[in-house]
Parts: C-alpha cells; structure tokens; sequence
C-alpha cells in the first residue's frame, strides 16, 4: 500500500475508454468491445495480431517480440507519427486463456527501472467483451510519470485500433 492516503477513484472517459485513478498506485482502464472473449483474448497473445493494432494512430510497430506463457518476455517497438521509437517490454507473469493474463509493464522514459504490474481481465455478455486492465505502480512518481507521457490518449487510441482488427477478424 502507498504511504499516503489513497484519493477517492476518479474516471474519465477517453474516447471509448473509461480510465480510472482507482489508488497513489492505480490506473484502470476499461472498455467494451463487440467481439468474443476468446477473439479479443487471442488479439492479446498472438504477434500477428498485436503488431497490427498496438500503438496510437499513426503509429507502426517495428519490433513485436512476444513469448505468450508464464515467465515469457515481451518488447514491442513502435515508431511514433513523429518518428521516435519508443520500447515496451516486461514478462508474462501468468496466463489463463480467455480469462485473464498478467504482465510486468515498463517503457522508454519510466523513472524506475523496474516494471509495474498490469493485470488484464475480459468477461463476456451478449457476445461483447469487456476489458479491464490494471496497472499497478512501484511508486506515485512512476504513476505520474505515465500520466504525463501521454499514456491515456495512446491507450485510448491503441485499443481503438484493437476494436478495428476484431472487427476484420469476425
């Protein structure tokens, strides 16, 4: 638990997305997507997928490393409209298909080097899926840090580009 006192949560929505500041050391995000479990989960865990939705728009990813199984690495490499690079990388910590996976989470410009942990669950009704995602930081300063990179625009927008492929994959 943080040192502090936890703030009451607090959400916004960002385009389709809900993010929610649950704790000092949490950020929810949350969406529905008019897809199965099983597909949105699998656009989650194979490479051929991910390399064609992660990133904001405008974006291309130049490296899609991934190892879909506990104690299995990830890097994923976008290069932004603008032309920077940016890594994202961590290890799968646990996984069971089509429930819920969880990661180790860090970026190019993090203050910490270690990785916070973001947990990832999809339930289903009426052939929709809702996602929900948590982060869980090391610190506030590593919460904040995420907040001031832009990360809530490029979420939104990232699983924006997820919504497009899953309808293409139905």
């Amino acid at each position: 638990m943080s040192a502090t006192h936890d703030p009451e949560p607090v959400s916004r929505q960002v385009g389709a997305m809900t993010l929610t500041l649950k704790s000092n050391l949490e950020i929810e995000f949350s969406r529905v997507f008019d897809a199965p479990r099983r597909l949105v989960f699998e656009a989650h865990a194979k490479p051929e997928h991910v390399r064609r939705w992660w990133g904001p728009h405008g974006s291309t990813m130049i490296t899609c490393e991934q190892d879909f199984r506990p104690g299995g690495q990830w890097r994923f490499v976008i290069r932004t409209r603008d032309g920077k690079q940016v890594a994202f990388f961590g290890e799968y910590r646990e996984i069971v298909p089509p429930e819920r996976f969880v990661w180790t989470f860090g970026f190019d410009g993090l203050p910490s080097e270690e990785a916070g942990l973001e947990t990832y669950n999809f339930t289903e009704a009426d052939g929709k899926t809702t996602l929900v995602a948590v982060g869980h930081f090391t610190s506030i300063e590593s919460r904040d840090a995420a907040i001031a990179s832009g990360m809530e625009q490029g979420a939104a927008e990232t699983w924006d580009r997820l919504a497009e492929l899953l309808r293409t994959l139905q």
